[in-house]
């Protein structure tokens, strides 16, 4: 939905996406740490709010990612790194998170899920094989079953999963300040993990989360609002640039639920949003940073009372509804 810039499964989770040529093993395991940050922060996100997302799907805190996502200048590297005894594989477990419980540890290879044999026949680099052992996670209910290899040993291993929002999180690779949503996906590009706290990242994750659950995508869709240069005018900017206040606003509510401070959202856009927004060249899209600060702190005064988690609020009931 946003795609913020310098002028210049889910659950389990599923993290970076087609992964760039010619990455060495030490660069690897480098974006296994960053994948791991932002999978522990989209876990805590979506499982903390599931009862907001109309779309659910069992949470394991397992991040999976598949040998073919890797083109075939990295495929040696990714091997070592990662092992890929079989076609999928974990590549990081969020701590404390079911699949942690139940024993599952990174590089184990992931033989079937819920009884479908993982595949390896995608044309390298593609997410295609991930995707589809994320789909047969959705498709098996709050318990998971993965039958493992580790070490030439084969173990079954069945998670309980909890309930999350059926979004999935990955890092994008390159020297943008990326943050975007497509209804599905969260997107958060490397250089805001690489800058900023774990706290901080949640705001930026939580506001695109906000996007999904409000399904702002579609709405915008069904409202015939134009992207490219006819979306910074007009009634394709008012529009948006609402959009984006509700996810600003609904954020507030979802780090609160998921234990966040609410008010990281103002200081983090206070404190960094002429490097995220732009500055001067700000989109029309996007309000203001001082007016943004404005409506989350309004929002964040509305938790003052400290309600009971979750908070929903009434803007949730409006996410099936045309925008106008």
């Amino acid at each position: 939905m946003s795609k913020f810039r310098i002028a210049a499964a889910l659950f389990p989770l599923a993290l970076t996406a087609a992964a760039p040529a010619g990455l060495s093993v030490e660069s690897l395991e480098a974006l296994r740490a960053i994948d791991l940050r932002l999978g522990t922060i989209g876990y805590r996100l979506a499982t903390a709010n599931a009862a907001l997302c109309e779309r659910q799907a069992p949470a394991t805190g397992a991040l999976l990612h598949a040998i073919t996502q890797y083109d075939r200048a990295s495929e040696a590297a990714a091997r070592q790194a990662f092992g890929f005894a079989a076609p999928v594989a974990v590549e990081a477990v969020v701590g404390d998170s079911p699949a942690a419980r139940a024993g599952l540890e990174a590089n184990d290879g992931v033989l079937s899920v819920n009884g479908e044999e993982t595949r390896g026949s995608a044309t390298p680099p593609s997410v295609a094989d991930r995707d589809a052992a994320l789909a047969a996670i959705a498709r098996g209910g709050m318990r998971v079953r993965l039958d493992t290899i580790r070490d030439g040993a084969r173990r079954a291993v069945d998670i309980a999963g909890v309930a999350g929002c059926d979004t999935t999180f990955e890092v994008v690779l390159g020297p943008e300040m990326t943050a975007q949503s497509d209804g599905k996906v969260v997107q958060i590009g490397v250089r805001f993990l690489e800058r900023y706290r774990d706290d901080e990242v949640a705001v930026v994750a939580a506001h695109e989360l906000a996007h999904v659950i409000l399904n702002h995508r579609a709405r915008l869709e069904a409202a015939g609002v134009k992207g490219g240069l006819f979306g910074e005018f007009g009634r394709n900017a008012r529009l948006t640039q609402r959009a984006e206040e509700e996810a600003d606003r609904l954020g507030v509510h979802l780090l609160y639920n998921a234990g966040y401070d609410p008010a990281s959202a103002a200081r983090f856009w206070r404190a960094h949003g002429g490097d995220v927004d732009g500055g001067f060249f700000r989109s029309r899209t996007h309000p203001a940073t001082k007016v943004r600060v404005a409506a989350i702190e309004a929002e964040a005064a509305t938790l003052a009372a400290e309600p009971a988690r979750p908070s929903i609020p009434p803007m949730v009931a409006e996410r099936d509804r045309p925008m106008r």
